[in-house]
């Protein structure tokens, strides 16, 4: 469908593409992956035509169309919400009318929403609205760039199920590894100024890449060992006239030497929370709180307790008040009646999503990081800010030119800076990317204080919490465990109610919606069967045509060739067994 062949795109010095390929066939859930910076969204925008090339090619099937949401800034003219989501249709009928009313109620919108303009929502509502259109249009191709970023848990996990019978193909950025476990088949990985495909999940992603690196690095020394010896000859032999012939030969056989050249290491992100000082057993607690919006009531007569190093999942539908609890508990909104109460020793520190009023725009990183209540020296307040990506002069960047993930870096920093024994984060993963996420997620394992998060990530939720709060309708209901196992429970308690007698046509609509849906995901597996399959096939191949290669004597003459051929024989070898797995599980 879409031909990426040896694209060339730099901005100044900076070279992000050199040679790149990719190709995207119908069907494809492919996810781009790369440290910030690397040029995710330039591939795009190239791909939509809003960036030129300079070099390459990029070459679409006849008649194909590409639908694109940006991670942020939707458009927002004067339609509704209804208007906005049909707006690829001058007449929709009934049809497209009612699957863009069932798409909308699935991002998370109320009927009541559909006639509202979009003027009157926030960015992250537009940007449901600017998704609602795309799924309702159905391009050949879905252009995502984190499109998780402005969605709740409960939408999230409606949007993942919806994308995997999606019929067209989907290209992705995001740095949700559970989502892209869920939705996609492949990785893209934008490495050393290319493109290179790994057609396995993301821990089987991250396991190849490293493998790869190894067999590099030990092909790397090797050839400099084989170098400095070859080095070493002439100069012991160069004055002989008896060897002159055989230096001669050695120094051409170095001119013929390709040198491998290890690439750039990553910068990645450290992050270590300090180890906060002792609190009591019981850190906060709230008793008969009350609070409202206006006439909207969110809480009344709620008690809750947080105890020493528990650390809390917040999840429920959106609206029902998750984001006003961690405020009240972290004191950043005034209650109207009851009481907070803070334990002894306890110091709390809060992280919010929406950075309004958390970072002064005109100030640089660095005066923002010393604007803590804490007296931090120069040198150590620098330090952290070159481990959270703000190195030497990135230090005196005003914060107004920052990008969402820097943005949000820059407050994990100024956490780190005064530090807290009480986390409140919301939706803290939000404009990080993957090497960042696994970074924090790493440093919140590791703090011994108290945590709680909202988070929209699968992959976080699991990693971090050890209690899930579930929020509905202003009560909460705690329940033990991470977020899998808060799901699974979920599922047990919705099977032991009693079940809603049904009237005969009712039961018939729901036997026919159930076979729908179980026949769409029986043609989605065997569809994907058949191509891992085909998958399979290619590989065994592959290693066949790689074995002859090794058998061949005249191979060991080239050294470079017996790596590569060894190295490519690796890789087959490991990708076999990921697809004989895969065949295996969508055989079952």
């Amino acid at each position: 469908m879409i031909s990426v062949r040896g694209i060339k795109k730099s901005f100044g010095e900076q070279i992000l593409y050199d040679g790149a390929d990719l190709q995207l066939n119908a069907g494809d859930r492919y996810a781009l992956v790369g440290p910030n910076g690397a040029g995710k969204t330039t591939l795009f925008k190239m791909i939509l035509g809003e960036e030129e090339l300079e070099g390459g090619s990029i070459e679409w099937k006849r008649g194909a169309k590409a639908g694109y949401l940006p991670q942020e800034n939707a458009p927002i003219g004067p339609d509704t919400v209804l208007e906005t989501a049909l707006a690829h249709r001058s007449d929709p009928d009934g049809r497209e009318t009612a699957k863009a009313k069932k798409l909308l109620m699935g991002l998370g919108f109320k009927v009541s929403d559909f006639d509202r303009h979009l003027s009157e929502l926030s960015g992250g509502w537009a940007m449901r609205a600017a998704l609602a259109r795309l799924l309702v249009e159905e391009p050949d191709l879905l252009l995502l760039d984190e499109p998780t970023n402005h969605l709740d848990l409960v939408t999230l996990l409606w949007f993942q199920e919806y994308l995997k019978t999606y019929p067209g193909a989907i290209l992705m950025i995001s740095h949700d590894r559970a989502f892209i476990d869920e939705v996609c088949s492949a990785i893209v990985a934008v490495e050393d100024k290319r493109l290179k495909m790994y057609r396995t999940n993301y821990d089987g992603f991250l396991a190849e890449r490293e493998a790869a690196y190894e067999r590099l690095l030990s092909a790397h020394k090797q050839q400099q060992d084989e170098i400095l010896a070859m080095k070493e000859f002439i100069m012991r032999n160069r004055s002989r006239v008896s060897t002159a012939s055989r230096v001669q030969s050695v120094i051409k056989k170095m001119e013929k030497i390709t040198e491998i050249v290890l690439p750039p290491s990553a910068k990645v992100v450290h992050i270590s929370f300090p180890q906060p000082g002792r609190t009591g057993t019981t850190v906060l607690k709230l008793k008969n709180i009350f609070k409202a919006y206006g006439p909207t009531k969110v809480y009344e007569g709620l008690d809750f307790e947080l105890e020493r190093g528990q650390k809390m999942a917040f999840v429920g539908p959106n609206g029902a008040g998750k984001s006003t609890l961690l405020k009240v508990l972290g004191d950043i909104i005034p209650i109207d009646s009851g009481t907070r109460v803070l334990g002894h020793n306890v110091k709390v520190g809060y992280f919010s999503q929406h950075r309004e009023g958390q970072l002064e725009p005109e100030r640089t990183v660095l005066q923002e990081a010393l604007s803590v209540g804490r007296i931090n020296g120069d040198l150590f307040t620098r330090t952290v800010l070159g481990t959270f990506l703000f190195p030497g002069d990135a230090a005196h960047k005003q914060v107004k030119v920052l990008s969402g993930g820097e943005k949000s870096r820059l407050q994990l920093a100024k956490l780190l800076l005064d530090p807290p024994n009480v986390l409140l984060l919301d939706e803290p993963t939000t404009h990080l990317d993957l090497t960042s996420v696994e970074a924090l997620v790493g440093a919140l394992k590791k703090f011994e204080g108290t945590i709680c998060a909202i988070s929209h990530d699968v992959y976080f939720l699991n990693a971090v919490a050890d209690h899930v709060v579930h929020v509905v309708q202003g009560k909460i209901t705690v329940f033990p465990g991470n977020f899998e196992y808060f799901r699974h429970r979920q599922a047990q308690l919705d099977a032991e109610r009693e079940p809603v007698e049904l009237t005969k046509e009712a039961k018939a609509a729901v036997e026919a919606e159930n076979l729908y849906e179980a026949g769409k995901e029986v043609r989605r597996r065997a569809k994907a069967l058949e191509k891992a399959k085909a998958e399979l096939e290619r590989l065994h191949a592959e290693l066949e045509r790689l074995a002859n290669d090794m058998s061949d004597p005249t191979l060991y003459e080239d050294f470079e060739r017996v790596t590569r051929v060894g190295t490519d024989m690796e890789r087959v070898q490991t990708a076999l067994q990921l697809k004989e797995e895969e065949v295996l599980r969508l055989s079952a």
